[in-house]
């Protein structure tokens, strides 16, 4: 297609030096890296500095430290007559004083191992040549770490001289950081990417988890938190990392889950009691079936008397049972308030839209699905398992539960106390809770006494039920955020941050979506009470640098916690599926700000251990850990790169070109005893500098667990737009010289290699250690990896919630449909007894005429008798978590006359594990034809 060139072409030549300056100073901005020589962020000093006062609202110093630093200055100084001490003084405290600079570890070239760190912090050019010109011979009492001939060498050659202490990066050398505008600009606070996005980082804490969903702490000076699985496990961790071999509860006989991807029953969440440590209650909910019946039970166990990080398993008590009419929209939240009760939130009973009676169940006060109820659990030893608060909103209300604290809510999916500023104790006691949307919203909502959410008859912010929605009477409480479902289509409800660690976060509400794999935050403002959204994306390399720290995580966010001490973390899985150990736990990291040293610190108390501890291995690669890559992987297509990335400018390696000889200037008439020249020890921790390359940060989010790769990426939607809320230098003098100049002892100074601009590592996505390629994939076969195609996204969304009902069905591939065996033969294996297949001539998967293997044939179904619950039981067998339709009078294809007729008149709860667990007549007795043969058609989502 020819290019026209008109007048439009010359306003694009202007615009394009601007536009490279904007990528190159946004590429220089992302190379800031605020770090201490302790390998840690800077933080805000509990007390003011006295000494290095410009360093006192913010740095790497606190009172203690700019004490010592104080005191060396002062030894050095006694060298000194008056007037050495005023032409002198200033440069001396300058330099010394770096070690506070919130860029100190930049300034000593301490970020990366590969290069020695600086002995003094690295100066801008113009300010060494004055610091020459007037104090030069003072360089020996700054350090050791040359001999006097080499010293004095130096000092006698300017060259040399700020060949050593000079910085080459002008943005970042002494005392040009302190004015750089861009660097201090918000300095300390949130970093955020052009976007707004706020930049965090991860510390991996646990893998290897099936579905994690849920993580509590015992709140008894332990430390300890229980992780607990979808299976049924709960697991106990030390503070250390260290995991007790033995299970806290094993329940994986009686609770009823699958390994089908997006399940939503199983063991869904556990509470301490507040008086753990006196009492010794633990209470759990879990999906049972009692008499082919689906139920949510709430249990509750004391622990065992001998062994302090395991429950009794026999002392299970039933508190509350309450019937699924659906495998979906389980609920599954349980906490304890701060007023001592039990908060136990249910779903409104699954299917899509709230079918339930005139008004749905979440409307109908006289059952608990759709509710968020509130019991005591306190003094009942000898009496009922359960008591009413005589507070509760509907007590002595005719036909309304007295268990009911909030109602109209619709599957809400992980909700929290708000722990109340750590100062001022403000926000005590809200509580928040994520709830699941049907088909547009998901919303945040601050649950209160006696308050309807309005559920179904409004879904977020707008009307769902438009009958019920205007109901003059229906008096609902709107969510204080919601967004729609091309940002994510599964809310999973977080925490209000009320830690210690990270000060920047204090009163953040952080939550994240299980679909999109996006973290978000909300803020309240408290002038309007508002709530202003922020995404949280992954910081870049060079604001993770920092020791155990990642940037990347696994994409399906289950649930959140938070520990003992207030510190927050996210529970997340790259197969979302209860069998695969594809869960992590991860702490969530601010890098930009932590507390001042000492302030956060503990000591847990001692937990006596019966049988061994694992101790925890990370098997994410820490961003400090990155290496640059030279060979490119290999891969199908290659895009050739243009441009190489913009390392920050070596600073000790580059040596300046030389410079005349300047003549030695007159010497003080005096000067005492050499003080003790003391050396900046450095750090041990190892540092490897990875190559910096700008990206989407919100982008980075999934890496396979045990693979030494690069981060995964997917194309998440976009960011909303809108909310969606109701709402100098001194006078010249002469150098100072010491009339002595001290004798000096120490190592020559080696000249480290220069680096060189590594290329770009090209990404690759990479494969959970789980996964296991077949000899050839296809599009329909729907794997476990650690990113889904989106197609695959839509199959895969929690809680029985409806998704896009374009998207294309996924399968399964099992057992006898396409799998090889070892040596490339294909084996046919016998099927067992019950096994069921679909015939259709089109050779799908997932639709066609039943048949059922008995007694080593093959055989058809007759449609009597049989519903949606027997369909239900052939596609679960077949992989497929949805029946979506009976269909009868052979609809699907009839069978030939040689095909027998093997059952008729079934009848299925949908419980079982085949039709012949099912209510039948005997196999072969029938009354139909084949004109009776019954098919359905399974899929991955639930129609409406």
């Amino acid at each position: 297609m020819p290019v026209t060139r008109g007048r439009g072409d010359l306003g694009g030549r202007l615009l394009l030096p601007g536009l490279v300056l904007l990528v190159l100073l946004l590429a220089h901005q992302g190379l800031s890296h605020p770090q201490c020589l302790d390998y840690k962020p800077p933080f805000q000093p509990r007390e003011p500095l006295v000494f290095c006062k410009a360093y006192a609202k913010f740095g790497c110093c606190d009172l203690e430290k700019d004490e010592e630093i104080s005191q060396r200055f002062y030894q050095i100084m006694d060298n000194f007559d008056y007037a050495g001490y005023v032409s002198c003084g200033k440069y001396i405290r300058s330099i010394l004083c770096q070690e506070c600079s919130p860029y100190s570890a930049h300034l000593f070239d301490a970020e990366d191992a590969n290069t020695p760190m600086r002995v003094l912090p690295g100066l801008c050019g113009d300010y060494c040549s004055d610091y020459w010109h007037q104090c030069r011979y003072t360089l020996s009492l700054l350090t050791d770490s040359f001999n006097a001939s080499a010293l004095a060498a130096m000092e006698e050659d300017r060259t040399r001289f700020c060949s050593f202490l000079e910085l080459r990066d002008r943005e970042y050398c002494y005392p040009n950081v302190l004015t750089n505008t861009q660097l201090n600009a918000n300095l300390g606070a949130v970093r955020e990417d052009p976007e707004g996005c706020l930049e965090l980082c991860l510390q991996e804490v646990a893998n290897g988890l099936r579905n994690p969903v849920a993580m509590v702490h015992a709140d008894d000076g332990t430390h300890r938190f229980f992780v607990a699985e979808q299976l049924g496990y709960v697991w106990t961790y030390l503070a250390n990392g260290s995991r007790v071999d033995r299970p806290f509860l094993n329940l994986t006989r009686a609770v009823l889950t699958s390994p089908w991807a997006g399940d939503e029953r199983g063991f869904l969440c556990l509470a301490l009691h507040p008086r753990f440590t006196a009492v010794g209650k633990v209470y759990v909910y879990y999906s049972v079936s009692v008499k082919k019946e689906e139920r949510i039970r709430i249990s509750e166990f004391t622990l065992h008397p001998d062994d302090m990080n395991q429950l009794d398993h026999s002392s299970e008590r039933t508190i509350l049972e309450v019937v699924e009419p659906a495998s979906n929209h389980n609920g599954g939240q349980l906490l304890f308030g701060h007023d001592g009760y039990l908060y136990i939130f249910i779903g409104d009973g699954g299917r899509a839209g709230d079918p339930f009676g005139k008004f749905g169940n979440s409307q109908n006060k006289s059952t608990h699905l759709g509710k968020a109820l509130r019991i005591d659990v306190d003094n009942n030893d000898d009496g009922a398992p359960y008591s009413i608060p005589s507070d509760n909103p509907f007590v002595g209300e005719r036909g309304a539960l007295p268990e009911i604290y909030a109602y109209g809510v619709r599957n809400m999916w992980r909700c929290s106390f708000d722990r109340g500023d750590p100062v001022s104790g403000t926000g005590r006691s809200r509580l928040f809770c994520g709830d699941v949307g049907q088909n547009k919203f998901e919303e945040v909502d601050l649950v209160v006494k006696g308050g309807n959410y309005g559920w179904r008859a409004k879904e977020g912010f707008s009307c769902y039920d438009h009958k019920l929605c205007r109901n003059s009477s229906l008096d609902d409480i709107l969510p204080i955020f919601a967004y729609p479902h091309k940002l994510g289509k599964s809310v999973t409800g977080g925490y209000i941050y009320r830690g210690c660690q990270m000060p920047n976060l204090n009163g953040l509400y952080i939550f994240g979506d299980f679909m999109s794999g996006r973290l978000m935050s909300l803020r309240e403002n408290k002038t309007t009470g508002k709530w202003n959204y922020n995404e949280i994306c992954m910081g870049r390399d060079r604001t993770c640098s920092f020791p155990k720290l990642i940037n990347s995580y696994y994409k399906y966010i289950i649930s959140f916690a938070e520990d003992e001490a207030g510190e927050l973390y996210f529970l997340a899985t790259g197969a979302p599926s209860a069998t695969a150990r594809a869960g992590v736990v991860y702490k969530i990291v601010d890098p930009s700000r932590r507390a001042p040293p000492g302030k956060c610190s503990f000591k847990p108390a001692p937990v006596k251990i019966k049988g061994k501890l694992i101790h925890f291995h990370p098997k994410e690669e820490f961003v400090i850990n990155k290496k640059p890559t030279t060979t490119a992987a290999p891969t199908t297509t290659t895009k050739k790169t243009t441009t190489a990335p913009h390392p920050r400018p070596t600073k000790a390696s580059h040596r300046p070109p030389g410079t005349s000889h300047t003549a030695r200037p007159l010497t003080p008439s005096r000067m005492l005893r050499k003080p003790g020249g003391a050396t900046t020890p450095r750090p041990g921790y190892a540092t490897t500098r990875a190559p910096h390359k700008r990206t989407t940060p919100s982008n980075t989010i999934t890496v396979a667990p045990g693979r030494r790769t690069a981060p995964s990426r997917f194309t998440p939607t976009p960011r909303p737009r809108a909310l969606l809320t109701p709402t100098g230098r001194g006078p010249s003098s002469a150098t100072m010289r010491p009339l002595n100049p001290p004798h000096t002892t120490g190592h020559p100074q080696t000249t480290p290699q220069p680096r060189t601009s590594p290329r770009p590592r090209l990404q690759t996505t990479p494969r959970p250690a789980y996964w296991t390629p077949a000899p050839k994939s296809t599009s329909k076969t729907l794997r476990p990896n650690v990113t889904l195609p989106k197609a695959q996204d839509n199959l895969l969304k929690p809680r029985g919630d409806k998704m896009d009902s374009s998207s294309p069905n996924q399968v399964h591939k099992g057992r006898g449909q396409g799998s090889k065996p070892p040596g490339g033969r294909h084996r046919r294996r016998k099927s067992r007894a019950g096994s069921v297949r679909l015939v259709n001539a089109d050779q799908r998967l997932d639709r066609g005429r039943v048949e059922i293997f008995i007694r080593g044939e093959w055989g058809t179904v007759c449609d009597d008798l049989f519903t949606s619950s027997a369909a239900t039981v052939v596609c679960r067998q077949l992989g497929y978590p949805f029946a979506l339709r009976v269909a009868k009078r052979a609809e699907l294809g009839e069978g030939s006359s040689d095909v027998r007729i093997l059952l008729d008149d079934v009848e299925c709860e949908g419980t079982e594990r085949t039709l012949l667990d099912c209510k039948r007549a005997k196999v072969g007795k029938h009354n139909c034809s084949h004109q009776e043969d019954v098919g359905v058609v399974c899929g991955y989502l639930e129609e409406e």
